[in-house]
């Protein structure tokens, strides 16, 4: 099994404490987001390998040399402001952090995401690729991948429509783009995918992968993994992954952000996060109904 940890919230960002008391004791529980009396219990000595994704991997650092797992990161890494990512921390620091885990883990185990991409009159393409230079210049010999995709209509991006101010792409738009970040993550050594989109890119030099691919997944594991068909994406072939987070968790507020959607609800669950609980909001329930997951 592989843990996503994950793309529901920012555990790495704000609940790393209660994420390592979980390891530390063998398993963690996980509400189905779906039906929230069934509860999955994953057995850390089930997981093959760990996914970590975050916005901010600063407090997971100090831990990592604790983790007796393959680990992979997936760091996003975009040129908002305040505006548009209310509680992103100094991007600075992150870069910096991203030194620290390529030198520790190797840069094929870090990946960066400059996710997700949309035109305004600030955030220009002229803006972007602007970011992009500096982001890769920064990141030269450190990261040898960065991945890419591009905003999508959820819940939360059209309640924010008159923060965000999105344009939409035209054909030209994606081939300036497309035709720029090639060359710059040429320049600095690295590759430029996008991650489940239809529009690849491809014929503007970007290479066609997964974020997580089953290759990959077998190079770190020696395992063979199924498409992960959670995803509900048809472009995505990702290797099957287990995600242990909770929608409406995360604290960063990002105004485009698929799994905050409800404000209040996001408040409410922080305050019912406990670090020993056996899961990320509330406790177990007489009621519940508990089975051990394996893959």
């Amino acid at each position: 099994m592989i843990l996503n940890v994950s793309g529901r919230t920012d555990i790495v960002a704000f609940y790393t404490p209660w994420f390592m008391r979980r390891y530390k004791e063998g398993f963690v529980d996980v509400r189905n987001p779906i039906y929230p009396k069934l509860v999955s219990r994953i057995y850390f000595c089930d997981v093959d390998m760990i996914v970590f994704c975050t916005k901010n991997p600063h407090s997971i650092l100090p831990y990592l040399k604790e983790i007796n797992k393959p680990i992979l990161f997936h760091v996003t890494l975009t040129p908002y402001k305040k505006d548009i990512e209310p509680n992103v921390m100094n991007k600075k620091q992150v870069i910096e952090d991203i030194k620290k885990i390529s030198d520790l883990l190797g840069k094929e185990r870090v990946y960066v995401r400059y996710d997700p991409i949309f035109l305004s009159e600030e955030y220009s393409l002229d803006y972007h690729i602007k970011a992009f230079e500096k982001l890769c210049g920064k990141l030269d010999g450190y990261v040898s991948h960065i991945i890419v995709s591009f905003i999508d209509d959820y819940k939360n991006v059209r309640k924010n429509m008159d923060v965000l101010r999105i344009k939409n792409f035209t054909f030209e738009d994606f081939k300036t783009l497309g035709l720029a970040f090639s060359e710059i993550a040429r320049n600095h050594h690295m590759t430029v995918q996008t991650c489940s989109e239809y529009n690849t890119l491809e014929e503007y030099g970007f290479v066609v992968d997964d974020c997580v691919s089953k290759e990959l997944a077998k190079k770190l594991t020696g395992k063979n993994y199924p498409v992960w068909k959670g995803r509900n994406n048809k472009y995505c072939h990702c290797a099957s992954m287990v995600d242990i987070g909770s929608y409406n968790t995360c604290s960063h507020y990002c105004k485009y952000c698929y799994a905050n959607y409800d404000e209040d609800k996001i408040k409410d669950n922080i305050k019912n996060h406990h670090d020993d609980s056996t899961m990320l909001v509330g406790y177990l329930e007489s009621d519940d109904e508990i089975k051990a997951r394996k893959n």
